[in-house]
């Protein structure tokens, strides 16, 4: 682990990221959206391109894979077992893992060939949010349609609206909440930025957007999480680093990975205290493959006087 050097770190800061306690060989294509689900102590994750959702128990070591109908991009547990909601490429669904019945909720970029849904998960509010984006390889191109930050919410009626929070975005990623829900922080990873928007939790509304986090060079931020004491946890494609800023947006802690496509993490385990990271072996070429054997694989961290904040729930 490479930390921070100590006068550029605050004082007060004591933690730090341990020993890697354990890998689950997944080798996923694209691994992403990392949650701890604490009623059955597992670890789940998707694999975007090839379609499907994996749970892990460490105490079992028992891994299952749910097949899935669309590529799927994030997800959020619901109050009803087997049920969570999910981004499609093409939508938002809710979605029965035991059943594979599945329900639109929104589908507001269907129109559109070249884009899908990315990374995105529930407010403190058990609103759903999800980001969108575009697949063609070149961004600049005239056929680009920049996507959008989404954020699906319940009436009294119990109608299901979509409404668009964000424009204008290239590559959604890193969405997350601040401890007490009034910060918004949120990353278009082409433009390798972290934005920070105020939030007002009872209508999901959106303020003073400003940069919370800037990287340079092949580093693009992916996805993020928050931990208790209000710091940011960021994974970093294609720098082999997950990063955590202090709540002002300084550089606290450096965490370097065995490979160069870190996408998610989150914070769990049985004390709160494991970050889980996900990767992903996509746009690799084969000699990069063969330098990166555990790209795709699933890795955890035992963290030190760091925990975790527990997941929300979607209540739609």
């Amino acid at each position: 682990m490479k930390k921070v050097p100590e006068h550029q770190r605050p004082k007060h800061v004591k933690q730090g990221v341990g020993e890697l306690l354990f890998t689950i060989d997944s080798q996923c294509i694209l691994a992403e959206c990392a949650l701890w689900h604490a009623p059955e102590q597992a670890i789940y994750w998707v694999d975007i391109v090839g379609a499907k959702i994996q749970s892990y128990q460490p105490s079992t070591k028992h891994l299952v894979t749910y097949e899935v109908p669309h590529r799927i991009g994030c997800f959020a547990f619901t109050e009803i077992p087997n049920q969570i909601i999910a981004a499609f490429d093409i939508g938002i669904a809710r979605y029965q893992l035991d059943t594979g019945e599945l329900e639109w909720l929104a589908q507001p970029e269907k129109h559109i060939s070249h884009n899908r849904f990315n990374d995105g998960r529930a407010d403190r509010q058990g609103r759903f949010w999800a980001g969108s984006m575009s697949e063609l390889d070149d961004l600049q191109s005239d056929k680009v349609v920049k996507g959008a930050l989404y954020c699906l919410s319940s009436s009294s009626s119990d109608t299901v609206s979509c409404q668009s929070k964000v424009q204008e975005v290239l590559i959604s990623n890193g969405l997350c909440w601040s401890k007490d829900g009034k910060t918004m922080y949120h990353a278009d990873s082409p433009e390798r930025r972290i934005y920070a928007y105020d939030f007002e939790p009872q209508n999901a509304l959106l303020s003073n957007k400003r940069i919370f986090a800037e990287t340079t060079g092949h580093c693009f931020p992916d996805g993020s999480i928050v931990d208790a004491d209000d710091y940011v946890w960021n994974a970093q494609w294609g720098a082999s680093r997950v990063v955590r800023y202090t709540p002002s947006g300084k550089l606290d802690l450096c965490l370097s990975l065995p490979v160069s496509q870190g996408s998610s993490v989150a914070i769990g385990g049985p004390n709160m205290d494991w970050l889980i990271v996900t990767t992903a072996k996509h746009s690799l070429a084969p000699e990069r493959l063969l330098e990166e054997p555990q790209a795709g694989n699933i890795f955890v961290y035992q963290l030190h006087s760091i925990r975790g904040i527990k997941e929300p729930i979607c209540l739609l």
